[in-house]
């Protein structure tokens, strides 16, 4: 296995109530994996993801990346926020040359930083600067900026969801053509089932209160995925079924909360 997630539980306390964000978390990852992290606002699926980039320390359970433990962040884990987080000041070439420019002379540097604006399909927009980029355009440019990382593991943190519709659905084809091309390891966080579906080789579906697995789904659907095929439809009718059990769960700890106060 590529990655390891042993049994990792993350607790917060303040004014001396602990709050469990994350409890007994276990996920095994194939090189070359599609996963999808999908669960309800609050279940820690962005936690978990910091603690695989090695921003976030667990309580306690191990993550292990290629047999070695991670501790701190590194560069071979790649990632991707919601907001693109590209500097501004610097043009768009600048940005994906930035990981590396101290590693290797300017050309060198800059033939890598087209070679992967070319695997998104910004070729032409080098000399460009993140203000005069839509909201799809500057996220390709923070996944070419991952690549040119090579991480062995691509972390990606709802990357979609500050998109409008039709610019996400977009995105969903760009990042599977990249994907089918690289056979990158991704772990990919979100909320939406009918995006997991479409992206994903897996899905981990996760609880909240405490934060957990409640299912390991494996997609096994042709590519492309057409959203109005029966086994799409079938695949999300059952994850929503999951999914509304935990909502439901946690409505009606919030209502009984509400009445003993």
């Amino acid at each position: 296995m590529l990655l390891q997630i042993n049994d990792v539980n993350k607790q917060y306390t303040n004014n001396k109530v602990t709050n469990t964000v994350l409890d007994h978390v276990s996920v095994s990852v194939k090189e070359g994996e599609f996963i999808s992290i999908l669960g309800p606002s609050g279940c820690g699926k962005s936690t978990l993801l910091s603690m695989v980039a090695g921003l976030v320390k667990p309580t306690s359970g191990t993550i292990m990346l290629d047999g070695q433990p991670i501790q701190k962040p590194g560069k071979d884990r790649g990632m991707v926020f919601q907001q693109s987080a590209l500097f501004p000041w610097l043009n768009v070439e600048e940005n994906v040359m930035f990981p590396f420019k101290k590693e290797m002379n300017k050309q060198e540097a800059l033939q890598k930083a087209k070679h992967y604006l070319q695997m998104v399909q910004l070729s032409n927009y080098g000399k460009h600067y993140p203000h005069e980029l839509s909201g799809g355009m500057q996220q390709r440019v923070a996944i070419a900026r991952a690549f040119t990382m090579d991480p062995k593991v691509l972390l990606m943190d709802e990357p979609f969801g500050a998109l409008d519709e039709q610019t996400r659905t977009r995105m969903h084809g760009e990042l599977e053509r990249i994907w089918l091309d690289t056979k990158k390891t991704v772990l990919f966080v979100t909320h939406s089932i009918s995006e997991s579906i479409k992206l994903s080789e897996r899905i981990i579906v996760m609880g909240t209160r405490p934060g957990r697995i409640i299912a390991d789904i494996p997609v096994t659907l042709p590519r492309p995925r057409r959203f109005d095929a029966p086994e799409t439809i079938q695949l999300e009718k059952q994850i929503n079924h999951l999914l509304k059990e935990e909502i439901d769960k946690v409505v009606k700890e919030e209502l009984s909360y509400a009445e003993n106060r």
